[in-house]
Order: C-alpha cells, then sequence, then structure tokens
C-alpha cells in the first residue's frame, strides 16, 4: 500500500522523499548493526543506503537532461531540403500540456509522510520486539532425568521440586509482591529429603528470585501436625507467630532470620562462617484439612531486610498451593 501511493507521487516529489527515508533510516540501521553485531539488520540498512543512491542517480540524470536538451533535427539532416506541399488546411497546434497541480502535489507529499508516521508509530505495538530485555528464566526440566531419592518413591507420590517451581514461577507472582515492574532473576527446583531421615521423608523445595525479594517454597512429608510445629517454635528463634487457617486449612505466620554463608572459590579447604541473614516471613499450611502431618511453606525476605505485609503473603499461598495436588499427604502414605 506504501509502495503504491509512493510511485502515484510526482518525479521530483518521489525521488526526493526516497533520499531522505533511505539515508535516514540507513544510517540509523546500519549504526545499530554495528553497535549490536547484528548480520541481519546491516544488510537492511544497506538496502536503505542503495534505494537513496539509486534516487541520487535518478535525480542527478533528470537535472542533467534539463540543462543539456537534445535539439530538434533540422530538415537537411533529415536529407529532404524541400518544403512540402499543403494540400490541406494546416493542423491545428496541440494543446498545451496541462501542468500538474502544486496543491495536489504537496498534499500527496503530506499524506505520504502522514502513512509513515503511522506505520513507524505502529509497528512497535503490532510486530515482535527486537530489543534485547532480559527475559524471564523458566523451571528447568534437568532435574527429571535424575534418579529421585527413594522417599519420592512412595505412593501416593510427594511433589517434586519441578513441580513446585512450576506452581510457584507464576508470571504474576511479581505483581502478587507489589513488584509488577521486576522480572525473575531466576528460579530452581530441587529434590530434597529432611536431614536425619535416612532419606526417607521427602522435602521438596523452590524459589524463585526477584531485584527485591526471593519467594522460597517447601513441602514437608512428615507427621508433624501444626499445632506440634507451633509448640516446637517457643524452642525456635520464630517470632511474631499467629496461627490462622488457609484454604481451610491449618497455617501459621511466623518470622526468622535466614543463614547466610561463603563459598571460597579461591582452593580453600572451607567457606566463610555461617551467619545471620535477612529476616524472613513466612507461612506454613497442613498439608490436609485433618492437619494429620506434613506441611508446605511459602517464605519471602528481601536482602534489604524489607517485608511485604502478611497479606501478600497469604495472596501467594491462596493462589500457589492449590496447584499441589491436595491428595499427597503423610498421613495417606
Amino acid at each position: 500500500m506504501l509502495g503504491f501511493l509512493i510511485r502515484l507521487l510526482p518525479f521530483w516529489i518521489r525521488e526526493p522523499l526516497l533520499i531522505v527515508i533511505g539515508s535516514v533510516f540507513g544510517v540509523r540501521i546500519m549504526y545499530l548493526a554495528v553497535h549490536d553485531h547484528d548480520w541481519v539488520a546491516a544488510g537492511i540498512g544497506t538496502a536503505f543506503l542503495v534505494l537513496a543512491a539509486v534516487s541520487v542517480h535518478s535525480v542527478v540524470r533528470a537535472l542533467r537532461a534539463r540543462r543539456n536538451p537534445s535539439p530538434a533535427p533540422s530538415a537537411d539532416e533529415e536529407g529532404d531540403p524541400q518544403p512540402l506541399a499543403v494540400t490541406g488546411p494546416l493542423p491545428s497546434p496541440p494543446a498545451p500540456e496541462k501542468e500538474p497541480n502544486a496543491w495536489g502535489q504537496a498534499a500527496a507529499a503530506v499524506a505520504v509522510f502522514g502513512v509513515i508516521a503511522v506505520v513507524l508509530w505502529a509497528a512497535p505495538r503490532y510486530m515482535p520486539s527486537t530489543d534485547n530485555a532480559p527475559q524471564a528464566p523458566s523451571c528447568s526440566d534437568g532435574s527429571s532425568h535424575e534418579e529421585l531419592p527413594k522417599a519420592y518413591r512412595d505412593s501416593p507420590k510427594p511433589v517434586t521440586g519441578q513441580e513446585l517451581c512450576t506452581a510457584l514461577n507464576r508470571p504474576d507472582l511479581a505483581e502478587l509482591l507489589g513488584t509488577p515492574g521486576e522480572t525473575a532473576t531466576s528460579v530452581s527446583g530441587t529434590n530434597n529429603t529432611a536431614p536425619l531421615t535416612d532419606e526417607k521423608v521427602a522435602a521438596p523445595e523452590a524459589a524463585v528470585t526477584f531485584d527485591t525479594y526471593t519467594v522460597n517454597f517447601s513441602a514437608t512429608y512428615n507427621k508433624l501436625s501444626i499445632d506440634q510445629y507451633v509448640k516446637l517454635m517457643k524452642f525456635g528463634d520464630e517470632t511474631d507467630v499467629r496461627t490462622l487457617t488457609v484454604l481451610g486449612r491449618p497455617a501459621v505466620l511466623s518470622s526468622a532470620h535466614t543463614m547466610q554463608f561463603e563459598i571460597d572459590l579461591g582452593g580453600s579447604a572451607s567457606g566463610g562462617p555461617v551467619e545471620e541473614g535477612p529476616l524472613a516471613r513466612s507461612v506454613t499450611v497442613a498439608l490436609d484439612r485433618a492437619d494429620r502431618g506434613g506441611y508446605c511453606d511459602i517464605s519471602v525476605w528481601s536482602t534489604s531486610g524489607t517485608l511485604p505485609n502478611d497479606s501478600v503473603l497469604l495472596d501467594i499461598a491462596e493462589k500457589v498451593l492449590p496447584k499441589v495436588s491436595p491428595d499427597r499427604t503423610a498421613s495417606e502414605r
């Protein structure tokens, strides 16, 4: 459509317009191609520059033709010096050629520029983006090819770290955290087992990390009820403990410091000492409504020490927990 409109323009409007478009777009695209080392963009920029060069050549030829018009052949050059006898009325002179309307040409040029502006404005909205913005990572399925610990072969089977990661890595997770403009920097899922259980208690875990917050999602398939878990908190460092119900299941909100340690990659056999990390806020929910044992835990923390409201944590739990099969309870194994 755009090419058809350009071909309708008079020569002295069409060719200068093509020179401007070809040179401006060609130089700009070539600059981006050299900056990004993109050979495809370099080819497109070259095509625009060639278009501008062809138009320049056409304009130069037209200007030379105007300055040096070809002389009309004389009667002597044609080999017939005798005048022709006129036997009839002289033909009427041809009607003068109608000059093109200057206002029409200007209107057509404005229309073409308007079409080009609309195309350039609408293209980013409807064409695939070619920028180098980082893409959100996805949960890797590499762990699915690894042999699971024997605790994951029980019946009914516990969820795996891959399944927890898929449930947690939601497109709206950043929005739920109150940071809708952020993209996850890393995601992970592991098929752990609870310590000191000889790999008899499955404890899968998943994590999604943003610039502001880190969210951890884990499940523990033991026989510990939420009521027993709350009693054990008296001997731990949990603070701000509050019992409640989530999705009809017993649950508890609590806060505790994470642990952080450094791994020395310089050849030393040991890393740095284990230190107290930032404060994390967690909601722990029973695997079933009867609270017969086992629980899921969702924790959120940030390196700055700031924490979202409890309502944010509960919203995440209500959206993530249904993705994990409710039939997988510790008491049914």
